[in-house]
C-alpha cells in the first residue's frame, strides 16, 4: 500500500508531456508580406502584354499618361520604338521620346510636313521679325541723324550771328543825350519843372 501511494505521489508531481511541449512550443511564424501591386506601364497596358521590371519603355511611358504613347505609337510602332531605345544611351532615351512624340504630334496635325511643316512656319515668323527690327534700327539711325544735323545747324547760326555788346546801349543813351539837351535847352528850365511837377502838389 505505501508503494502504491508513493508511485501516485510522484505521478502526481511529475509534469505532463504535453505540458512541457506546450510551454516551450516556438511563436507563431509572422504573417507573409503583403505582395505590392505594380502597375504596367502606358506601353505595356496598351500593347496587352505583361510589363517586364527591365521593361524598356516603362520610365518614359508612365501609366498616367497612356496618350503619350498612343500618339507615338500610332505613327512610329512600339517595335521601333524599342529597338531605337535600345540603341541609345540610357543617357539620352529621354530626350529622343520626346522628340518621337512631338514629330508624332506634328505627323497627327500635318500629315503632309509634319514636323518640318511647324519648322517652316517658325522660320517664316523669325525672319520677319527680323526684317521688323532691322526697319525699327533704320528709323532709330534716321532719327539720330536728324539730331545731329539740326544741332549743327542751331551751332551754325549762332556762331555767324553778330555777337551784340551788353553796354552798347547804354553808350548810345550817353552819346545821345547831349545832343538832346543842347536841342532842348528848355527841358530842365525851372519853369518848365515847376509846372510839371505843380500838378502833383495840388
Amino acid at each position: 500500500m505505501l508503494k502504491m501511494e508513493y508511485t501516485s505521489e510522484v505521478a502526481a508531481q511529475s509534469p505532463s508531456p504535453k505540458s512541457s511541449n506546450s510551454s516551450s512550443s516556438p511563436p507563431p511564424p509572422p504573417p507573409p508580406p503583403t505582395s505590392v501591386v505594380i502597375s504596367p506601364c502606358a506601353a505595356c497596358k496598351i500593347l496587352r502584354r505583361r510589363c517586364a521590371d527591365k521593361c524598356v519603355l516603362a520610365p518614359y511611358f508612365p501609366p498616367t499618361e497612356p496618350t503619350k504613347f498612343t500618339i507615338a505609337h500610332r505613327v512610329f510602332g512600339a517595335s521601333n520604338i524599342i529597338k531605337f531605345l535600345q540603341e541609345l544611351p540610357e543617357s539620352q532615351r529621354a530626350d529622343a521620346v520626346s522628340s518621337i512624340v512631338y514629330e508624332a504630334s506634328a505627323r497627327i496635325r500635318d500629315p503632309v510636313y509634319g514636323c518640318a511643316g511647324a519648322i517652316c512656319q517658325l522660320q517664316k515668323q523669325v525672319n520677319e521679325l527680323q526684317a521688323q527690327l532691322a526697319k525699327a534700327q533704320a528709323e532709330v539711325v534716321n532719327m539720330q541723324l536728324q539730331q545731329a544735323n539740326l544741332v549743327a545747324l542751331l551751332c551754325m547760326e549762332v556762331a555767324q550771328s553778330p555777337q551784340q555788346n551788353p553796354h552798347q546801349p547804354i553808350d548810345d543813351f550817353l552819346s545821345n543825350s547831349p545832343q538832346s539837351y543842347h536841342s532842348n535847352p528848355s527841358f530842365l528850365d525851372d519853369n518848365n519843372l515847376g509846372s510839371s511837377w505843380e500838378p502833383l502838389w495840388t
